[in-house]
């Protein structure tokens, strides 16, 4: 299947702690400079983003915080489940808790993956390059394009 190529690759970052976002940012731009995160530090603000966004401003890779304030990272799946705009959009959960509770949950309510925070910027860097791989263009139809 063909790609549609972008000049922007729009990816949705749930991230309330600043020092997070800050790392996250550099990362994802020395990756690939065409990299777009944006970032919200809100739970309910995210699902609210979310859910007005205009199918080109949809993103193609959506990574959540699983704790957030208002909405926590499986409140945030559950409700995106609903929505058939976002439903697909690929989800990964990253926390800093090792729980296989709060994991199944994750997995089950539609996550690609459920990753634990690194505590090294080389184990992180790997990570977040681990992460891009779930990216899915969208096209202005809100349909997605597998890479190959």
């Amino acid at each position: 299947m063909e790609v549609k190529d972008s000049l922007n690759k729009l990816i949705l970052v749930g991230e309330d702690d600043i020092d997070d976002k800050e790392i996250l940012e550099e990362i994802f731009l020395s990756l690939d400079a065409s990299i777009k995160p944006t970032f919200i530090n809100d739970g309910q603000k995210l699902v609210s983003f979310l859910e007005n966004a205009p199918a080109e401003h949809l993103p193609g890779l959506i990574i959540l915080d699983y704790n957030m304030p208002h909405l926590n990272g499986a409140e945030i799946l559950r409700s995106l489940q609903q929505n058939d705009k976002i439903k697909n959009i690929p989800k990964i959960i990253w926390s800093t808790a090792h729980a296989d509770g709060f994991k199944n949950i994750c997995m089950k309510l539609g996550a690609r993956e459920y990753l634990v925070k690194p505590s090294s910027f080389t184990n992180l860097k790997s990570m977040l390059k681990g992460m891009l791989t779930y990216y899915q263009p969208v096209d202005n139809n809100n349909q997605f394009h597998l890479t190959e």
